[in-house]
């Protein structure tokens, strides 16, 4: 279960999950491959033949995404290269970035660094 977030969502610093490895085709595409584990995983691919491996195909944004999802780059940082690389084709650009971020933490392929406190002078 994801924890409630306190403060501004966009200053959050999104981290790729070290559990999945993805990998990216030549068009830039990325696919995150996960591993299904577990005494149901077995049984469903041992009786009905299903993947060992499952893969989650990300579209044109969110394999832009993913790529900047690397502990070094706040929600609004990505924001801003999304909105230089794809323009008007990317809005309402912080509602659906937020609502992707959110949906990809609620599934463990990210998690959220809460940014350092600014020390005041």
């Amino acid at each position: 279960m994801v924890k409630k977030k306190t403060g501004n969502y966009l200053d959050y610093i999104p981290v790729r999950n070290d559990k999945y490895t993805w990998k990216q085709t030549e068009d830039g595409s990325v696919t995150i491959l996960v591993e299904n584990k577990g005494i149901f995983h077995w049984m469903a691919q041992r009786f009905l033949h299903k993947p060992r491996v499952s893969q989650i195909h990300l579209e044109e944004f969110g394999s832009f995404l993913w790529e900047r999802m690397d502990g070094k780059h706040t929600v609004y940082d990505i924001g801003q290269q999304m909105s230089l690389q794809f323009g008007e084709k990317a809005e309402p650009l912080y509602p659906r970035l937020v609502q992707y971020m959110k949906n990809l933490e609620q599934y463990e392929f990210v998690v959220m660094k809460q940014p350092e406190k600014r020390r005041e002078s």
